[in-house]
């Protein structure tokens, strides 16, 4: 009976090794296609409702944090309770449909092949010489304005996109999803959690009217979720470089001072290792601003510099999946 309970439980282990295994696979070969409804569409509903309606209710600023408050807890642990809710209805049908729901649910928390698709886009783009068409491909995927965008610009645009995605759109939720496979509540519920967390990011974040007072506890809270991670995602780039004393000096010496606790140093990790200087001038919205300059400029900013950036990240990911699916494997009951 002794020896049934323990083989249950490292089946247990190795579903959840699967799931992570067959979601990385899904998100390598498909992606998020286009046309297919995406759960950050839901979130990004919900999103908008809600600060609409706080909007037209013309509260106070001590107000406004509160709803934000209730909208960052409400998304977050709304969004988990939800996946953990339909990867129990899975389970409860069939172990199979269990592994199909949560691989399919687990792969959407993954945006390796939608950056990685991204940047093809606009590096095959700047092979017809065409930059008007480029610049706007290019607004499609980042916040600053690119109708003036020089060549190099274009390319620095992309670098930095790719760096810093790197952490909050690939790595972090597959460290979520790794905590959570490891804590046996299925690593779905943890992804969907902290893709909550980055999206509200994303919609409310800001600094600048009108989400100063009801984004704030958003981005705390994901720049307090993806700290850890992001730290690894540094590490893991220090050691894949083969300098990896020289990626971390860089990364403490520049990285401080960029505002963001996370992208400075997940952007400066990149810098660093591809010998490439990231940061600058950059426009949002007719507004010039200024951010610090990371890494040193050894070499200039090229598209083979991008594919290096974008087969750092898929390597890095799959040591952190390979790595996670065998200590699953090998964990004592």
């Amino acid at each position: 009976m002794r020896c049934d309970t323990k083989s249950i439980v490292m089946t247990h282990q190795q579903l959840a090794g699967l799931v992570l295994a067959i979601a990385a696979g899904l998100d390598y070969s498909i992606g998020d296609p286009w046309h297919w409804w995406h759960p950050v569409q839901g979130m990004g509903w919900c999103i908008q409702q809600f600060t609409q309606r706080v909007f037209k209710a013309e509260r106070s600023p001590q107000a406004e944090k509160l709803a934000g408050v209730f909208l960052g807890v409400g998304l977050i642990v709304g969004s988990g309770a939800i996946a953990w809710l339909l990867q129990s209805m899975g389970r409860s049908i069939h172990p199979a449909v269990g592994i199909a729901i949560e691989s399919v649910m687990l792969a959407s928390c993954f945006a390796g092949r939608s950056l990685r698709d991204a940047a093809q886009t606009i590096l095959k783009s700047l092979q017809t010489q065409d930059l008007e068409t480029t610049r706007k491909q290019l607004a499609m995927y980042v916040g600053r304005d690119t109708a003036s965008l020089t060549e190099p610009e274009i390319l620095r645009a992309v670098l930095e996109t790719v760096a810093e995605n790197a952490t909050d759109g690939v790595l972090a939720p597959l460290f979520y999803a790794i905590l959570g496979a490891f804590l046996g509540i299925g690593s779905v519920p943890l992804a969907f959690a902290y893709k909550a967390a980055s999206t509200l990011d994303s919609m409310v974040g800001y600094r600048e009217a009108p989400y100063t007072h009801i984004g704030w506890f958003s981005a705390k809270t994901e720049d307090l979720l993806t700290w850890l991670p992001c730290r690894l995602t540094v590490l893991t780039l220090a050691l894949f470089s083969g300098r990896s004393m020289y990626v971390w000096q860089v990364c403490c010496r520049d990285a401080p001072q960029d505002p963001s606790p996370n992208s400075g140093w997940s952007e400066c990790a990149y810098a660093a290792a591809l010998d490439v200087q990231l940061g600058g001038e950059n426009t949002y919205r007719g507004v010039i601003k200024s951010k610090p300059r990371l890494g040193n400029a050894i070499q200039p900013i090229t598209p083979e510099r991008i594919q290096m950036a974008l087969r750092l990240t898929r390597f890095s990911f799959l040591v952190w999946l390979v790595g996670a699916i065998a200590g699953l494997t090998l964990l004592p009951s």
